[in-house]
């Protein structure tokens, strides 16, 4: 499995990695935070990926584990959004 790195700069901001999962579900999460109004963005081994690259999925790109990741300043709206828990997702870390 790919490490991703917890907290990132990206664009100059402090992001944070909510998870690291398959690709397919990383995707239904991005849409659940969108709808929420949370921005996201998803890590692959290979690049970032701030839009659902559709294509990407429907001819086979990459489809392995990579991190979701959103801004700091949205992690509560976030966790909320996809009903977890800080406390949870700190268990998880450790």
């Amino acid at each position: 499995m790919t490490n991703f790195e917890d907290r990132v700069l990206y664009q100059g901001d402090p992001w944070v990695r909510l998870d690291t999962l398959p690709r397919l579900l990383a995707e239904g999460w991005r849409r659940t935070l969108s709808a929420g109004g949370v921005v996201s963005v998803v890590r692959t081994p290979f690049q970032w990926s701030m839009g659902s690259p559709v294509i990407e999925i429907e001819t086979g790109g990459y489809m392995g584990d990579v991190g979701l990741y959103v801004p700091e300043v949205q992690l509560p709206e976030a966790l909320a959004l996809l009903g977890l828990d800080e406390e949870e997702e700190t268990d998880q870390d450790m």
